[in-house]
């Protein structure tokens, strides 16, 4: 059976890419795999406070890890729910840890199709491609498809 990977961020723009990857997977009889990618903004630069002869305002680092992985389960699951309701794909869904174009790319490594938004919910809105898009483009392990949000198509 194919697989379908898609990128899903919780943007506009990624909720467009999930349409059309989850009717794509209906034309296919392909697998669906939904995936998000979250992260500790940062975290590789932040010394051990230890280190630092310090105890640092604000919670522990642990704690603001937790957080934001729940707040990622909170979005790929809203994400996804209409894929999954829907029933009449399988869906599979996935939380990564890491920077978001690195693990789609090292997710679609198997896959038939790797999807993705045009742009996320960062950075330039003047670009026509996000970083995440732009960085599948050019290091894609299956064919891409990326697809622009409603928005975009007018």
């Amino acid at each position: 059976m194919d697989t379908i990977v898609v990128g899903v961020d919780g943007s506009p723009g990624a909720h467009e890419a999930l349409r059309w990857a989850l009717t794509e997977a209906r034309l296919r009889g392909a697998a669906l795999r939904v995936v998000h990618a979250w992260m500790v903004p940062f975290i590789e630069a932040i010394p051990e406070p230890w280190v630092l002869g310090i105890n640092p305002p604000g919670p522990p680092i642990e704690k603001v890890h937790e957080t934001l992985r729940q707040e990622a389960e909170k979005v790929l699951e809203s994400s996804a729910r209409d894929a999954v309701e829907a029933g009449d794909v399988e869906v599979e869904v996935e939380l990564v840890e890491g920077r978001a174009a690195q693990k789609l790319l090292e997710v679609a490594r198997p896959a038939d199709l790797l999807v993705v938004g045009t742009r996320g919910r960062g950075g330039f809105a003047g670009l026509l491609l996000g970083s995440v898009s732009q960085q599948c483009a050019h290091h894609a392990p299956c064919p891409l498809v990326i697809v622009p949000s409603a928005e975009e198509r007018r």
